[in-house]
């Protein structure tokens, strides 16, 4: 069904997935809004009944619901601020670890993936990599991170610098979650993410075909090079900070058959003057090679 090689059980709800005897309840889909509903809610409280533990990604905390659990049962409301934040200093410049972004040309387009894989082809060449999460869905896989959208914009850049800045020094190389779109209307946490991790390099991630913002067809998508402008004029802050660059192109294929996916590969790729792959359909390996 997804065309990814895991062995991974797909049921049709709650009580088809105890049969498997889990631990926990992971809440991983994003409704609008991250509200949580009155059905979601009922089937959640079927899985505390049962024992599970629950990881929430929404915007609405679970545990003032769950008042009286069973002894080993716990709750994370994953999107809740974290306590002791700053305002970003641009303090991250000073690290010497490659520090590389995701960026996109619209929301969900494949820039958690694009740094999970690159970051599992690093990690296989023995590279001291670190992925960083700065959404409920990279948190989730981390086991740790930032979630951006929960945090006052204020604060957003300097929780970015603090996790980049705890993670610096012990890695040459963090992989930072992108997020939303500078070209996306209703996007805020983008420049939060530039401004806080100061990046090194920048990889841009485009699903094939796209040309306008899924949820606001009124906002066309400009051609890549124009985008790919945009990020670095952004990124180096019109020249006042160090010059940072566009390494790579990340396409989303999935809607494609291989051989119209390498095509799309290999136009990008010519357009854009980038290397470009897809990394999810063959892997990070190629983007790593063009940029550590």
């Amino acid at each position: 069904m997804t065309g990814i090689a895991k062995d991974i059980p797909i049921v049709a709800d709650l009580q088809a997935a105890l049969t498997y005897k889990p631990d926990v309840l992971l809440i991983g889909m994003a409704p609008s809004g991250g509200i949580l509903s009155h059905g979601l809610l009922e089937e959640i409280k079927q899985g505390v009944k049962a024992g599970l533990s629950v990881v929430n990604g929404l915007h609405t905390p679970l545990a003032p619901y769950f008042a009286q659990l069973q002894p080993q049962q716990w709750i994370w409301d994953i999107r809740q601020e974290p306590a002791g934040l700053a305002i970003a200093l641009a303090k991250a410049q000073s690290l010497s670890c490659r520090r590389i972004l995701t960026v996109g040309t619209d929301m969900i387009v494949g820039k958690m993936s694009t740094c999970l894989e690159c970051h599992g082809a690093a990690q296989k060449r023995g590279i001291k990599s670190k992925f960083l999460g700065t959404g409920q869905g990279g948190i989730m896989i981390a086991g740790e991170g930032i979630p951006l959208d929960a945090i006052r914009v204020d604060f957003a850049a300097g929780a970015v610098e603090k996790m980049v800045l705890e993670a610096g020094d012990t890695h040459d190389l963090l992989w930072i979650e992108g997020q939303g779109s500078l070209l996306h209307p209703g996007s805020t946490a983008t420049l939060p993410l530039i401004r806080g991790s100061q990046p090194t390099d920048l990889i841009l991630v485009h699903r094939v075909g796209q040309t306008q913002i899924h949820n606001a067809p009124q906002v066309a998508i400009p051609l890549l090079p124009e985008v790919i402008e945009l990020y670095e004029q952004v990124a180096r802050v019109g020249g006042a900070t160090d010059p940072v660059k566009v390494k790579a192109i990340a396409l989303n294929t999935f809607h494609l058959e291989e051989k119209e996916a390498k095509k799309a590969i290999e136009s990008t790729q010519e357009s854009t003057g980038l290397p470009c792959t897809d990394v999810v359909r063959f892997g990070g390996d190629y983007l790593l090679d063009h940029i550590f």
